[in-house]
């Protein structure tokens, strides 16, 4: 293979090149050796194979195959049909890729590894050289190299790749797998794949210890097994402590269906054992070779723990079987099942490479003047002082449960049971208590608690729902301060979510408006006779698609969630979704879009998702999600956006966000994302994030649970905030860079942290 070096440098090196080799002729077969009828399918008749990178994930590459069209035959397609004009195949050693004859003519085999066991494909070549299969042949096994260790392929000697290289499964190949003697010496050298070498000290070697069979891991079956440094934050140092090297596992417990279980062990035994789940809060550092998480107690405490790896290898290969196992736990089935661009999505979400843009290299002076002291005690004047004697409304016996921020005459609107306190923006920036809209009720006098409010015609009405009758929308006059109409919308389709017609129409007289019911996208017009519902602006799903929050952008597109996880784009109502992207697995609860449709940020319990909608390649680059489809190969990268783990630890409680919500300025970029947790306001600088700043947002708590929060119409910089008793406004300047002390003013001692396995 040495007579392809210079040929390597060339196309390999080049991060720009999306291609990395190419075989422009050949067809595509099924082939299924139990079937006798149909043993081999011709997928393309005539077709190319591409190595392609994976944009935005280092180290992934694709094996592409594109149907060829004679000139003229491709312009017969409609715009909007749907083709099947490629098939994409993430690049791993499970496809166990070989070479092969077909008739004499040369091929190249490959698992389908979502048929059957069996089931392969074959791409058989047609007036290609010998050279170009073996380079091919050579550039397939690199790619399957970085993406097994991670790391680039331009060093490693010829004979490192033949680990790749598919021979038949025989008895004597069967192996063990080797475990680790603690008793080793182990010696690291700069070795060109940068595997460890494992020495073995014969002398003064001990006598094994007799094993004690645990009882939980006698019921569980190992994905994964490595030595790691287990390190648990403690919360008085403020720092992680070394608690020794471990032998860390991903298990799957064989008595319960897709369960699984990240566990610690020493030479005493079970150390920790937590199981995989989405309060874990995990975060991953490629930099730092180590995994991060929470683990919730039986006592609601929070503990913060991390693995750190001794390799690359190890690292990567962790970070795969942890994510894999943890969407099976969520979507309970197999990971096989997903589409190699679903997984390759799914993948990308636990990526930790930044984002930037050119003109952002240069660092912000004001990102130096926050590195201070972690440990540092704010000072006094740094402490916000909350109006104690301001007027409030009236208590009763049930809590704050909405907020609707006002577009007009500076006023908000907090529901509590059957009424609605109305607060006015002082010009002194604080929030007094004005007025309250007592016992709503129905035009017929039938009293009921909004479910869901929004303010709409220049704010002069409030749109309410009831959650007793779905079917109908129900119109308040906010100066009468009386519910004065009932919009039946369908006597069959429930109104689940709505949303204005489009992102600043309740500044303007715009009376129609967006619902969404759990599988149906429609337009309600309260104008029109009979039902509201607009049957041409109407689109409904066949299945249970549980649709969870609709948002609109300036223009009117829109962005629909599901509590499934999914997120479709639309450029109007009654067509089908431009984008599909595909769920992460953990149910979004709100969704929000930039006025101009660039930015989109999803909520789910434990964090939130963070989407570009900017087509980066292909035939629409420059284009947004929600104009025109993302290829196959370049879905956009959903960036996780999560409290640190030590934060985490210091706040005490379950992470439960509620939805998050960019600011809101007509003529100006959004640059804020606001959200709360528990008793924390937490905003996020948009500018920070663009630059790959994940973990660069800032906190203010407290004393009370914080019900719901969102920016000041117009403004970014004042917050209102609704707590369960009380509404006042925060300036963003007053969130403070996360501390132990802005976290845990009352900190509990390190010894209360009950460390038990499970």
């Amino acid at each position: 293979m040495n007579i392809f070096r210079s040929l390597i440098g060339k196309v390999w090196q080049d991060p720009n090149a999306a291609e990395v080799v190419k075989i422009s002729s050949g067809q595509l077969y099924l082939v299924r050796p139990g079937n006798i009828r149909t043993s081999r399918e011709c997928i393309y008749n005539d077709c190319m194979a591409t190595i392609r990178r994976l944009p935005g994930v280092e180290h992934n590459f694709q094996l592409v195959i594109t149907k060829v069209y004679e000139e003229g035959d491709q312009d017969l397609l409609e715009d909007e049909d749907e083709t099947d004009e490629e098939k994409v195949f993430l690049i791993s050693e499970e496809l166990e890729f070989r070479t092969g004859e077909t008739d004499g003519e040369p091929n190249f085999i490959w698992r389908d590894l979502h048929g059957d066991v069996d089931e392969f494909f074959e791409f058989v070549t047609t007036g290609t050289n010998a050279p170009t299969r073996a380079f091919f042949e050579m550039c397939m096994y690199r790619a399957m190299y970085e993406r097994k260790y991670k790391a680039n392929a331009d060093n490693i000697q010829d004979a490192t790749l033949e680990q790749f290289v598919w021979h038949p499964p025989t008895a004597s190949k069967v192996k063990p797998r080797r475990k680790v003697d603690k008793n080793a010496e182990v010696r690291r050298e700069e070795s060109p794949d940068q595997t460890p070498i494992v020495v073995d000290s014969e002398e003064d070697k001990p006598k094994p210890k007799q094993k004690v069979v645990d009882p939980f891991m006698s019921r569980m079956r190992i994905l994964f097994e490595e030595e790691a440094e287990l390190y648990l934050w403690d919360l008085d140092a403020a720092d992680f402590r070394n608690d020794g090297v471990v032998i860390a596992r991903i298990t799957e417990q064989t008595d319960a269906n897709f369960t699984y279980w990240l566990t610690a062990s020493n030479e005493d035994g079970l150390v920790l054992a937590h199981k995989i789940c989405s309060d874990m809060n995990q975060k991953f550092s490629a930099k730092m070779l180590s995994l991060t998480w929470n683990h919730l107690g039986d006592n609601g405490a929070q503990s913060s723990w991390l693995f750190r790896f001794a390799t690359p290898q190890d690292f990567a290969q962790l970070k795969e079987v942890y994510t894999q196992a943890m969407w099976q736990s969520l979507h309970q089935i197999s990971w096989g099942k997903a589409k190699p661009e679903e997984q390759n999505y799914v993948m990308s979400a636990n990526e930790d490479v930044e984002m930037r843009d050119v003109e952002d290299e240069e660092e912000d002076e004001e990102e130096v003047a926050l590195d201070l002291d972690p440990d540092e005690e704010p000072s006094d004047e740094e402490d916000e002082a909350e109006d104690e004697d301001a007027p409030r409304a009236p208590t009763t016996g049930d809590r704050n449960s909405q907020l609707t921020v006002g577009y007009k005459g500076d006023r908000s609107y907090v529901v509590r049971g059957n009424n609605i306190g109305v607060f006015n923006h002082s010009s002194d920036h604080s929030v007094k208590y004005y007025a309250t809209i007592s016992n709503i009720a129905t035009p017929k006098g039938k009293g009921f608690k909004p479910k869901n409010v929004m303010l709409h015609d220049q704010d002069t009405k409030m749109i309410l729902q009831n959650p007793t009758d779905p079917n109908s929308l129900y119109s308040m006059d906010i100066e009468r301060g009386k519910v004065v109409e009932e919009w039946k919308v369908h006597d069959d389709i429930a109104v689940d979510h709505i949303a204005p017609d489009n992102k600043f129409a309740p500044t303007t007289r715009e009376q129609t408006l967006v619902g969404i019911s759990h599988n149906a996208l429609f337009r309600i017009d309260p104008r029109v006779s009979g039902t509201k519902l607009v049957d041409s602006q109407y689109k409904q799903y066949t299945s249970k698609n549980k649709f969870s929050g609709v948002a609109t952008t300036a223009s009117g597109k829109l962005a629909v969630a599901s509590e499934k996880g999914d997120i479709r784009l639309f450029d109007s109502i009654g067509k089908n979704a431009k984008t599909a992207l595909p769920p992460l697995g953990d149910p979004i609860l709100g969704v929000d879009v930039t006025a101009n449709g660039r930015y989109l940020v999803a909520t789910t319990e434990t964090y939130l998702i963070f989407i570009d909608t900017l087509i980066g390649e292909g035939r629409y680059a420059g284009q947004l999600g929600f104009d025109r489809s993302f290829p196959a190969t370049s879905k956009p990268r959903p960036i996780r956006l999560q409290l640190m783990a030590q934060h985490v630890a210091y706040m005490g409680n379950k992470i439960s966000f509620t939805p998050a919500r960019f600011n809101q300025k007509e003529g100006a970029d959004e640059n804020a994302i606001v959200t709360s947790t528990g008793q924390f306001v937490i905003a996020w600088d948009l500018a920070k994030v663009k630059k790959g700043k994940y973990d660069s947002y800032e906190i203010k708590k407290y004393e009370d649970h914080v019900v719901q929060d969102n920016f000041k119409f117009g403004d970014d910089k004042e917050i209102i905030v609704a707590l369960d008793n009380n509404v006042l406004a925060v300036n963003k300047k007053n969130l403070k860079r996360p501390t132990r002390y802005s976290l845990a003013p009352g900190l509990q001692s390190h010894s209360s942290i009950v460390n038990t396995p499970y």
